[in-house]
């Protein structure tokens, strides 16, 4: 009979746990529906200004669905997008593989084979498939927390602070399409599962659950995200560093690195063999850990040979990663990440440049390091703080169970709550690696953030709702006036609790504000200018101008582009320079060699840009250009060259020669004027 209502607590607490986590996730998933139809009064709008919510690299990701939809067959729109020549002048491009438009692809099939046309509009079944992922993404982060605390308490605490926290957590509102808004959630359900995985009291079935979930997520991630393979490699050196450090054995972290390899092989063979891959550090390092491993002695552990054995390790995975790298960087050909390498070199003080690429990349905001106001909104929502308790408390925790097995000393095989050894537990020690990892990285990098605050939101609500934590913490400071056990308990319950209320009593309010509140996003100038180009403009033309307006052109008229809104590809960069050159100090007859040499027909000169105040001096486009131009002093010592020329955005309005004789002015309103570039040159005086 005890056994009997063992059984049925444990079904309950698990049946709780799962319908909590389910709830949370449809219920962010409605929330963010409801907020973006707030936030754009989306479905009053018109069909062309509902796409123009759609800014930079989103539309093109958007654009592209709508032209799988339109494709006479999946077949036939699959190889319009591997052969695609009709987005940007003289260039042919496999757009799936550059632009990992497997989301789109698989949207698009979606939409026809559930038969949704009849239902419900493309935009709607689109951004409904990403609110969802976003659901599951919630939900991941919830079950991970559930996991690692033992209680689904600390689920719920979790998304809580995710909400509160998503102008740190979510880039969602702002750009729907964006890949990694397709990805981490998968990346999140890879994270939950490696964590069951990787515990020590887990059954026969439990384990081969999470190695499948494991398995079928890390593929998923590594083909919607052209950058996931980055992540996967910060995860697989928190692996090794567990492997070196943790009481688990290495065959599980050994199957992990199998997983790896299966999923990049089997991605770059449907990515069309796409070399990134095969010069990933991730394949380099788990190559490298499996050498090493087929090399290893076999002695005894806790010997005085085992530690420097452990050692030497060490040394040969990290040698053979950087020599295996070098190598396969040798013998395959690749153009993939270049300017990432240089960025960084600059980013760091390694190397100093003129640029305008690299220094239009070192202004944007989420590739500089996090400001003041980052880390005070954290502290509001008592993020931070607890975060860093827990952090430290794990170390600390941690480094114990390092120098006992320096010394030899002997560990349990399953840590009760009484022992207060929370760094003992392999999955806490993988988590406590990765977040320093990828916090260090938030520190430099602010949109790096995305990545790492949901990861902060997981490990801080494990933390308060863990007895075993705060038991830890009671053993270190010898507590004989309660018993420990009974207040690490009652703390495990009472301060999640307490956090959970004054959260409800501060945020919750100004979220159903939000919801209530009706925002609206008014755009009539580029309305105007979209279906100016839709009623005027010859289906032949192509467009010159920014890289984000052409990825809303190419989207809401479907006309061909010089340039896009892509910084993955140095041919593209390179455009995006040239084209930039419209609001530099050149000569007229400079520009027109420029955009002719691209085949454009039109250009397009915004006010906002060439009349930009920015609060950076510096940092704006002209500024940039005129500091790669030489026309601005950038550092002492540099050589001011003077411009005889005006800046070419100012000149060209003004309409006299030789302006005149190279632009002709065919539509403007505040925002934007529309130059047609003459095809017979005709000198007035």
């Amino acid at each position: 009979m005890a056994s009997q209502n063992v059984l049925f607590q444990r079904f309950a607490k698990i049946f709780i746990g799962c319908l909590a986590a389910v709830t949370s996730g449809m219920m962010y998933a409605l929330y963010l529906s409801a907020y973006h139809e707030r936030k754009f009064w989306f479905s009053n709008r018109q069909e062309l200004e509902r796409e123009i919510t759609f800014q930079g690299d989103s539309a093109i990701y958007y654009s592209y669905y709508k032209d799988m939809l339109k494709a006479p067959s999946f077949e036939r729109g699959v190889y319009e997008l591997t052969h695609n020549n009709k987005t940007v002048s003289l260039k042919t491009i496999n757009a799936v593989q550059q632009m990992s438009l497997y989301p789109e692809l698989i949207a698009s099939v979606l939409y026809q084979a559930t038969g949704s046309k009849e239902i419900i509009e493309p935009v709607y079944f689109y951004i409904g498939i990403v609110f969802g992922l976003q659901g599951i993404y919630v939900t991941a982060l919830f079950v991970t927390s559930w996991l690692m605390s033992g209680t689904w308490l600390a689920g719920m605490l979790t998304v809580a602070w995710f909400i509160i926290n998503r102008v740190d957590t979510t880039r969602i509102e702002y750009s729907i399409p964006l890949r990694e808004n397709w990805a981490l959630p998968y990346f999140a359900c890879q994270i939950a599962a490696l964590t069951g995985y990787l515990k020590s009291n887990l059954n026969t079935y439990g384990e081969r659950f999470c190695y499948l979930l494991m398995s079928a997520s890390t593929y998923t991630f590594m083909m919607m995200w052209e950058y996931s393979h980055y992540l996967l490699f910060l995860q697989a050196i928190s692996l090794f560093l567990l492997d070196i450090f943790s009481v688990e054995q290495s065959d599980k972290v050994y199957e992990v690195y199998k997983i790896y390899i299966f999923s990049l092989f089997l991605g770059y063979l449907l990515q069309f063999e796409n070399p990134a891959l095969l010069v990933s550090p991730l394949l380099s390092l788990v190559a490298a850990l499996m050498l090493a491993k087929c090399l290893q002695l076999n002695v005894k552990k806790g010997s005085f040979v085992a530690k420097i054995i452990k050692v030497i390790n060490f040394y040969l995975v990290c040698t053979l990663t950087i020599t295996l790298n070098i190598i396969m960087k040798m013998f395959v050909p690749h153009k993939e990440n270049g300017h990432m390498l240089k960025f960084l070199e600059v980013k760091f003080g390694l190397n100093m440049t003129k640029n305008f690429t690299m220094n239009w990349l070192l202004c944007q905001e989420s590739l500089q390091a996090p400001s003041q106001d980052f880390f005070l909104r954290l502290t509001q929502s008592s993020l931070l703080p607890f975060y860093i308790l827990v952090l430290i408390i794990c170390f600390l925790s941690m480094l114990q169970v390092i120098f006992r097995r320096i010394n030899g000393k002997s560990l349990k095989e399953t840590v009760t709550l009484e022992d207060g050894r929370i760094g003992e537990r392999p999955e806490i020690i993988y988590h406590v690696i990765h977040t320093i990892l990828l916090g260090s990285l938030a520190m430099v990098i602010e949109g790096l953030k995305y990545i790492w605050i949901p990861y902060v939101c997981m490990l801080a609500a494990f933390g308060v709702c863990s007895p075993e934590l705060w038991m830890t913490l009671f053993k270190w400071l010898r507590l004989r006036t309660v018993h420990p056990i009974l207040l690490a308990l009652i703390l495990s319950m009472a301060v999640p609790t307490i956090i959970g209320l004054s959260l409800w009593k501060e945020f919750f309010p100004r979220l159903m504000t939000e919801l209530m509140e009706l925002q609206e996003f008014y755009d009539p100038d580029t309305v105007e200018l979209m279906t100016w180009i839709k009623r005027q403009a010859p289906v032949a033309a192509v467009f010159a101008g920014s890289p984000q307006l052409m990825g809303a052109i190419k989207l809401c008229t479907g006309w061909m582009v010089t340039s896009l809104p892509l910084y993955n590809d140095d041919d593209l960069l390179k455009r995006n320079e040239n084209i930039y050159q419209i609001y530099s100090k050149r000569s007229a007859e400079d520009i027109y060699k420029i955009l002719t040499s691209y085949k454009a027909n039109y250009l397009i000169v915004e006010d906002a840009i060439c009349n930009e105040v920015g609060p950076i001096r510096g940092c704006r486009v002209k500024d940039l250009l005129d500091i790669a131009n030489g026309h601005m002093v950038c550092e002492e010592g540099d050589k001011l060259t003077y411009s005889k020329y005006g800046r070419f955005c100012h000149e060209v309005k003004i309409n006299y020669s030789p302006y005149v004789n190279y632009f002709t002015r065919v539509y403007w309103n505040r925002s934007y004027f529309v130059y047609k570039i003459n095809t017979v040159i005709s000198f007035q005086s």
